[in-house]
C-alpha cells in the first residue's frame, strides 16, 4: 500500500511546517480545496498536507490516506472488518476521491484518483 496522503491537523500549522522545514521539507501556500492545508511533496508519490482544524469538533490528528482503486469497495470491506465511518467517500475537484474511517480507536483515510 502506497500513503498518498498524509494528514496533519494542528492548531499550530507554522510551527509544523517550521519543524518539517529543518528537515529540508517545503511547503507551499495554502490550498483552499484541501481545507487551507499547506503541502509538501513525499518521495515517491503523494503529499503531505498540514492544516488548521475546520471545525470545533476537531481535534489534532495525524491520518494517513491510502491509496485504493475504489474507495466505495474499500469503505465497505473496512466496514465489514468492524471500522465505523467517519466521513463518507466525497469528491475534491482536482483532487480526488476521499472517505475516512476509524478503527481501532485509530483514523484512517482512503484516497482515489
Amino acid at each position: 500500500m502506497q500513503v498518498h496522503y498524509l494528514e496533519i491537523v494542528t492548531e499550530d500549522v507554522e510551527a509544523v511546517c517550521a519543524g518539517y522545514a529543518a528537515l529540508d521539507v517545503q511547503f507551499g501556500e495554502e490550498e483552499a480545496g484541501l481545507g487551507g492545508a499547506r503541502t509538501a511533496p513525499l518521495h515517491g508519490g503523494g503529499m503531505v498536507g498540514v492544516r488548521r482544524p475546520m471545525h470545533a469538533a476537531e481535534s489534532a490528528v495525524v491520518r494517513p490516506y491510502w491509496l485504493v482503486d475504489d474507495v466505495e469497495a474499500a469503505v465497505a470491506a473496512a466496514v465489514d472488518a468492524g471500522a465505523e465511518v467517519a466521513h463518507p467517500a466525497m469528491e475534491i475537484p482536482g483532487y480526488g476521491i476521499f472517505a475516512i474511517y476509524i478503527q481501532g480507536g485509530i483514523q484512517h483515510g482512503l484516497w482515489q484518483r
